[in-house]
């Protein structure tokens, strides 16, 4: 059986459907997030509904997590990044903040120890600081005036650790300290990769991103705040029918750009990675959602509801509808 630990998802739900494909994992396999599902990237409602349904998935406490969880209870305040998932989940929020409370500090495996941020040298897990394991300022403040390295250079402990939080490295490749402590965030929210480990082999798996996330949602939300609707929106039959009809578009583009990929020479030298990194930049040339229900269909995970989740608004529909696929793929 395997466990494939995932760095710092951040909302960013299409390129965590692509690293599971990449991985190949079975159906007796699980799946370990280390924290920080939300905030930044465009799909966080998705991505926290994906740990909540799937049974052999789940997620640490990060340290975003644990903010909205202390803002719930009046100790902090939302910076941006929460203010924004707030509205992205609209009335959901308050049971997503429920279910985020809940969220263990750590999880220890036989083959590794799994945090969030940080570990404290010395120290028994479950006495660790939860400042700290989160990767909190404050905790990153505790580290800075009670140690003079980097926390990582102390572990000494039996099993390696497994961390997000931070791009040590600043690249696109996961930071891996003598073999004992191995952190996944490489900055998928900020158009690097996403990055997991495959236990117990400690093999790297990665996805490209589809680009710089959290600086188009940061201009998307600096137009006065979009005021949240009491009730949700619905969809009637006919909405669903147009649905559909926009559905089997996205998956004629996505068969012809396919068809034209394949075609090209060398495609099948590629390794799976550069495939997919070949197929989003072109699908990027599709206009905004269009491009993301595209990858959807790639990954054969496009259906009503997926369809519904993404667009949210019937109206969104409509607007695509009557794009040709000329249009969308420029050309392809």
């Amino acid at each position: 059986m395997q466990t494939l630990v995932i760095g710092d998802i951040h909302g960013c739900y299409i390129e965590l459907l692509a690293l599971l494909e990449k991985a190949g994992l079975s159906d007796g396999d699980s799946i370990i997030a280390v924290g920080d599902i939300v905030d930044r990237g465009p799909e966080t409602p998705q991505v926290l509904d994906f740990f909540q349904q799937t049974p052999n998935a789940r997620t640490l406490m990060g340290n975003h997590e644990r903010k909205h969880v202390r803002a719930a209870r009046h100790e902090v305040k939302l910076s941006i990044s929460q203010q924004i998932s707030r509205q992205q989940f609209g009335e959901t929020y308050a049971d997503a903040v429920a279910w985020m409370s809940t969220l263990p500090l750590y999880i220890e495996l036989a083959e590794a120890v799994i945090v969030h941020g940080n570990l404290e040298p010395g120290i028994p897990l479950a006495e660790q600081n939860p400042s700290v394991v989160c990767g909190t300022m404050g905790g990153d403040k505790i580290l800075r005036e009670h140690y003079e390295r980097p926390w990582y250079e102390y572990h000494t402990g039996d099993k390696p650790v497994i961390v997000g939080h931070n791009n040590y490295n600043g690249t696109d490749q996961p930071f891996v300290y003598n073999d004992k402590v191995f952190g996944l965030d490489t900055d998928c929210v900020h158009g690097k990769p996403l990055t997991g480990l495959l236990l117990p082999a400690f093999r790297i798996v990665s996805v490209p991103s589809r680009g710089n996330h959290w600086s188009q949602i940061r201009r998307t939300y600096q137009k006065p705040p979009v005021v949240i609707q009491e009730s949700v929106i619905s969809w009637s039959a006919q909405d669903d029918l147009s649905l559909m009809q926009l559905i089997e578009k996205v998956r004629q583009a996505n068969d012809a750009l396919l068809t034209l990929l394949q075609s090209t020479p060398d495609y099948y030298e590629l390794t799976p990675r550069l495939q997919a990194k070949l197929y989003a930049a072109r699908a990027e040339a599709g206009k905004g959602k269009f491009a993301n229900l595209m990858q959807l269909a790639r990954l054969n995970k496009l259906d009503l509801e997926m369809g519904r989740k993404i667009l949210k608004d019937p109206k969104e529909v409509q607007r695509l509808l009557p794009m040709r696929i000329s249009e969308t793929k420029n050309d392809i």
